[in-house]
Formats: C-alpha cells, sequence, structure tokens
C-alpha cells in the first residue's frame, strides 16, 4: 500500500502545529525577530478587520507593554510597538487580519556632487500657479527660492521631531523641492524648478539620515489626503523608498495605491539599485503610481549622448509589472541647498532617482495648471503618450524621457489624450 500521500499530510499538520509563526497571519519577514529577543519591543504594523478603530484601540490595550503609535485607516492599520513575543499573541485577535514590520524607508540619492553646471530651462508660460505639491520626505527650510518674493510653503508637518516651523536636518527634502517648485530668486532665475509658482505642502517623515519608519510614511499620506481640498494638493512626490521584501504588496505599496485610488497624482522613484533587472524599490512596484527612473543627460540639451544612469532601477518589478514608466534627469541635478553655518551657498548638485522624480512631479503640477479637470490617469496617460522614446530597453526607460515641450504642445493647443 502506497502511503505518500498521508505521510506528506502528517508532515504538514506537524509542520504546522510545531511552527505557529507559518500562518497567515504574520508576514514571515517579521518571524526572525520573533525568534531572537521576545522581550525586545519591536515596530509593526497590525491589519485590523471589521471592526472600528475605537475598538481596536481597546483590543490592544488590555496589553499594557503595547504602545500605538500612528492610526493608520488608509489601510485600515495600526502602526504600534509590542514585545517580540506578544506579536503572535495579537496576530490571532479575531480582530486581526494580519502583523508586518514597520520597515524602514530611504532617501534614493546617489553620489552628491558640489559642482554647479549650467542649466538649460524650457521656458513654458505654464508655472503650475495655485497647484499644491505635497513632499513626503525630510523637510524642507525657508530657502529665498521658496519664500521671496512670496512664500510658497503652505502647510508644513513634522512627525520626526513634531516642529511646527519648516525646517531640513538633512537637506534632501529642500533639493527635491527646488527641483519641482524654485523660483530661482538667489540665482536670477538660473536654477528655477519645472513649476515656480507652484505650492509646496512639506511633510517630515525622514530623519537626520535620511531614513523613517514606514508608518510615518503612510501617516504624512492620509495627512496629505484628509488635507487636499485645504491646500489645493494635486501631486504627492516620493523620492523615497525601500527594497521589497517579498512579492507581497508593503503597507507603504498599499498606501500609494490607495491614495492613487481616490485621485492623487503619485509620483515615486524608481529606486538606485541598478542596473541589475527586477530592481525597483517600493512603493515604485505599484502598478498604479508613475514611477520614475533616472537619465544622464551628460550636461547637454541634445538626447543623442544620453544614457540611463547606471544606478537607476531596472524593472520589470518582480511581480512582472512593467516599470519604470518613464524617467528624466537625474545625474548632477542643482537644486537648493540648506545654508550651513558660516556658509552661504544656496544651490548644490546631487544625483539620484530622488532627483528625477520631482521633476516629472513639476511637470505634472504644469498638467494640472493646464487641465484642472483632469484625473491622476489622464495626467499618466499625457505623460507617456508624449515620451520621447530614446530607444533604451523599456525596462530600463519606461515609455521613454518626460517630454515638456510635447506636454506643453497639447495645453496650448487644447488637444486631450484620453
Amino acid at each position: 500500500m502506497n502511503y505518500s500521500r498521508e505521510i506528506l499530510l502528517l508532515l504538514l499538520l506537524k509542520n504546522l502545529m510545531t511552527n505557529q509563526y507559518r500562518n497567515r497571519y504574520i508576514d514571515p519577514a517579521l518571524v526572525p525577530k520573533i525568534r531572537t529577543n521576545k522581550n525586545e519591543k519591536i515596530p509593526v504594523i497590525l491589519y485590523y478587520k471589521g471592526h472600528s478603530l475605537s475598538h481596536m484601540e481597546k483590543c490592544i490595550c488590555r496589553h499594557p507593554d503595547v504602545r500605538i503609535k500612528r492610526h493608520l485607516p488608509i489601510i485600515n492599520a495600526i502602526a504600534l510597538e509590542a514585545p517580540a513575543g506578544l506579536v503572535e499573541e495579537l496576530a490571532v485577535l479575531e480582530e486581526v487580519e494580519y502583523v508586518t514590520d514597520d520597515t524602514k524607508v530611504f532617501i534614493h540619492m546617489d553620489v552628491a556632487r558640489e559642482t554647479i553646471k549650467e542649466a538649460h530651462p524650457e521656458p513654458v508660460k505654464y508655472t503650475g500657479k495655485g497647484v499644491g505639491v505635497a513632499v513626503i520626505d525630510t523637510g524642507v527650510t525657508l530657502h529665498p527660492d521658496l519664500w521671496k518674493p512670496v512664500g510658497r510653503i503652505t502647510a508644513f508637518r513634522d512627525y520626526v521631531n513634531e516642529k511646527r516651523e519648516p525646517y531640513d536636518d538633512n537637506g534632501h527634502g529642500t533639493h527635491v523641492t527646488g527641483c519641482i517648485a524654485g523660483n530661482g530668486f538667489g540665482s536670477e532665475g538660473k536654477y528655477s524648478g519645472i513649476a515656480p509658482e507652484a505650492n509646496i505642502i512639506a511633510i517630515k517623515t525622514l530623519n537626520a539620515e535620511g531614513s523613517g519608519d514606514t508608518s510615518d510614511v503612510i501617516a504624512g499620506i492620509q495627512w496629505v489626503l484628509d488635507n487636499r481640498e485645504r491646500y489645493n494638493i494635486k501631486v504627492l512626490n516620493l523620492s523615497l523608498g525601500s527594497k521589497p521584501k517579498s512579492l507581497s504588496y508593503s503597507p507603504i505599496d498599499k498606501a500609494v495605491a490607495a491614495a492613487w485610488e481616490k485621485g492623487m497624482t503619485v509620483i515615486c522613484a524608481a529606486g538606485n539599485e541598478g542596473p541589475s533587472r527586477h530592481t525597483i524599490s517600493s512603493p515604485g512596484i505599484c502598478p498604479e503610481v508613475i514611477t520614475v527612473g533616472a537619465l544622464d543627460d551628460r550636461g547637454t540639451t541634445s538626447t543623442k549622448d544620453d544614457t540611463i544612469a547606471n544606478f537607476s532601477s531596472r524593472g520589470p518589478t518582480r511581480r512582472m509589472v512593467a516599470k519604470p514608466d518613464i524617467v528624466a534627469p537625474g545625474v548632477d541635478i542643482v537644486s537648493l541647498a540648506v545654508p550651513a553655518d558660516n556658509n552661504e551657498t544656496l544651490y548644490k548638485s546631487l544625483s539620484g532617482t530622488s532627483m528625477a522624480t520631482p521633476i516629472v512631479s513639476g511637470c505634472a503640477a504644469l498638467i494640472h495648471e493646464m487641465f484642472p479637470g483632469y484625473t491622476n490617469e489622464q495626467v499618466k496617460e499625457l505623460m507617456l503618450s508624449t515620451a520621447k522614446d530614446l530607444n533604451f530597453p523599456a525596462y530600463a526607460q519606461g515609455k521613454g524621457l518626460i517630454d515638456l515641450a510635447e506636454i506643453v504642445k497639447v495645453g496650448e493647443g487644447g488637444a486631450t489624450y484620453r
């Protein structure tokens, strides 16, 4: 008699009984943390189902060692800290759907270069005036290019140090913001961003080292959605991310997908893990959002010598989604600097998909100005339909280089893309 099937079933049953972590309630990536030190407090994100937030709080707060950090209604979750040994007990509560790690996210900057090169902005009549662009990053400083002659930092929220006034203790967020909306005030127009009259809503979720918790980024996205009408926020820039740990979509992926579904034009960096394939970072792996790779323009206005930056992450994603969607210049990009003590330098050059992404976000702000009724889907379609094919593989360039001149032609001609 052949007992192979019965033996296999018994082995599987034994494995499930002896390894309680291998169940559908706990992210496998979280298992090593649970096993290492059961008394150590670890940050997790807990998805709940079928119950109100207040009910979930009551269930969780029965445990005195649990500290609730953030409410994340955009993904029906709560961010909390709990002893590792307690996580499995929380995971099997009737109200809990799933528990995953509250991972770190990082800025997508490659090599910093302090050289200044000539900029060649295309003169256009659109400026992004009145359009709100949210930048979730390391913060923003009160740079003259954002503050003179009129202040355009219309809101600031700090999830790291809970400060009220705008600041940036890293510099990355200020540089990104300048790519979007710097007006060139301190350089007589030489170093202006794509949408020099757009308003900036700065959300600080990354610390002085350029890293932060996923839950803080999600809370920032939630804040943007809650305040979108107040500040006319049309575009969300995310020049940050992390390496996907599995084929499943992470909490931050679900948050940006939800933001897109609610109508927000979300622009994400592809990441700096190139040139290998399948290296697109999270949340740039999300099918809905506009994911941006970096182009090396070699310091010239001609595209004949352009290449895809070696560091720029390549697609497709591990779930075989075609990414990136588009590329933009991302090498030696001159933008705003945070003046240090005894150093009045207002501009510096940085490289990374972090720099390419806000260029696309600035273009998105111009499109929303040109076509106030456009949906995020129409914005994406217009960008991809007018992109310039550079004859690189799709997994490296997407549809090609974003072409502001062609976008403006559509705006001036009144044509629409469906």
